[in-house]
């Protein structure tokens, strides 16, 4: 129980080390890059509903208009989540190379221990491949599970437990998508940040169940990549790192 707990607040945890001394200007890229990629999806979003809400309402007519008033902030609620959503995710694998220094500052700050990593240009420039390689490997492993969640919610009966089964796979992509980060700055492969994980289930999941519903959060979304790194980070120096 105390593990599940502690994996609700690392994430709040994190958020708050943003604001500390050092740390703060790791906020700034991500900030800007969702801002740009939400407005841009949130306009093509809102121009593909305009024609649907059009279409849609326009049916209302008579005693039925009064559907409209429901159907209209669906409609829009729908569009936003959507937008907040898809933004998140292109945003994590254009900026994934700066995710790793924050997730190093974080880790150092925490544990007042130098994170010791070759610094030559030639590691600098290798590190963006191998940070777009890991966000394959991270697809690679999510598609045949979804695939079997799709199966499954296609198959009377047992479907019922599909709703359940798409939130446990979401927080638990969501916990490796950002405990990876601090983990792969110590060299580790994507199979350890897997296993170190798993061996912390529920915590790793509670984590990543937070991180997943702030995603849908209009504003407060904005910021949930940097102080989901960080409490990652949090996640990797409790109770994970020992683990090696």
């Amino acid at each position: 129980m105390a593990n599940t707990l502690s994996g609700f607040g690392y994430f709040f945890r994190g958020m708050g080390l943003l604001t500390r001394p050092g740390l703060r200007r790791f906020v700034v890229i991500p900030l800007l890059a969702n801002i740009a990629v939400f407005a841009l999806m949130a306009g093509a979003i809102y121009q593909a509903l305009s024609g649907l809400y059009i279409d849609y309402t326009s049916n209302f007519i008579g005693d039925w208009e009064f559907l409209a008033w429901i159907v209209t902030p669906l409609i829009w609620l729908f569009g936003t989540l959507l937008s907040g959503y898809i933004s998140i995710f292109i945003v994590l694998f254009l900026t994934s190379p700066f995710h790793g220094l924050l997730a190093e500052r974080v880790e150092e700050y925490v544990t007042g221990e130098a994170i010791v990593n070759e610094g030559s240009a030639l590691q600098m420039v290798l590190a963006i491949p191998r940070g777009f390689l890991r966000e394959i490997q991270k697809i690679v492993h999510y598609v045949p599970m979804a695939l079997l969640v799709l199966i499954i919610t296609l198959i009377p009966g047992i479907n019922v437990v599909a709703p359940l089964l798409w939130i446990l796979l979401g927080a638990w992509m969501m916990s490796l998508q950002f405990v990876d980060y601090p983990m792969d700055n110590h060299r580790l492969s994507f199979g350890e940040v897997r296993a170190a994980c798993s061996a912390r289930r529920s915590t790793s999941i509670t984590f990543g169940a937070v991180v997943a519903f702030v995603s849908g959060l209009p504003i407060l979304n904005l910021i949930l990549i940097p102080a989901a790194v960080a409490g990652a980070t949090l996640l990797w120096c409790e109770e994970l790192r020992h683990l090696r």
